[in-house]
């Protein structure tokens, strides 16, 4: 994935910072119900903001450009998240295959307020007001997805259509991409994809 973007990188037109992800802990703990997951998930969550976040400002300078998130697959599920949840923070998401609802992955136990709130096709659908206007105003998602193999039986085609069609209808600024039938949910298509958006991002 970075050797994708390796010319904007030696440009200085863009720097990445890869962070690990906690889903072991957290969304991928079959052990745990779902409740108790998405509670782990705001340790991670509160990690990002609290501390990579200023870290990242600080290296880049005070006039840095905006942060954006990128993620792949379950990565890009948490990159809408942390942009619909904090765009003050992460005015642009570029979402990869991703499945953008927690409750169709396979889990158990209730679910509750922290469930919701990391439940993008949840929040979203509830969204509006003055909050809903200003999310209008300020976040931007780049929704791409193959149609070839594994993207249906990781439900991240159907998902990636149904999460366009419900920000198209809170007129949510975002971008519908979905590549051919050749294209897997796999590394090589998400190189393929990066390349192709990123650089008009930077």
């Amino acid at each position: 994935m970075v050797g994708a973007v390796a010319d904007l990188l030696d440009a200085g037109r863009l720097k990445l910072y890869c962070v690990d992800s906690y889903d072991a802990q957290s969304w991928s703990n079959t052990a745990i119900p779902v409740e108790e997951r998405a509670r782990q998930h705001g340790r991670y969550e509160s990690w990002i903001v609290d501390e990579v976040v200023p870290w990242i400002r600080t290296d880049c300078g005070e006039s840095a450009a905006p942060v954006a998130t990128l993620g792949c697959s379950l990565g890009a599920f948490h990159a809408a998240n942390f942009a619909l949840k904090r765009a003050d923070i992460f005015p642009l998401a570029m979402c990869l295959s991703g499945n953008y609802d927690p409750a169709a992955w396979q889990g158990w136990g209730e679910r509750g307020t922290e469930a919701y709130f990391n439940n993008p096709v949840d929040y979203v659908s509830h969204l509006h007001g003055d909050h809903l206007d200003w999310l209008r105003g300020r976040v931007n998602l780049l929704l791409v997805c193959g149609q070839g193999q594994w993207e249906d039986t990781t439900g991240s085609l159907e998902s990636t259509r149904r999460f366009a069609a419900l920000l198209a209808d809170k007129r949510i600024k975002h971008e519908l991409d979905l590549w051919g039938h050749d294209v897997p949910h796999d590394w090589p298509s998400w190189r393929a994809q990066l390349a192709h958006h990123m650089p008009r991002f930077c």
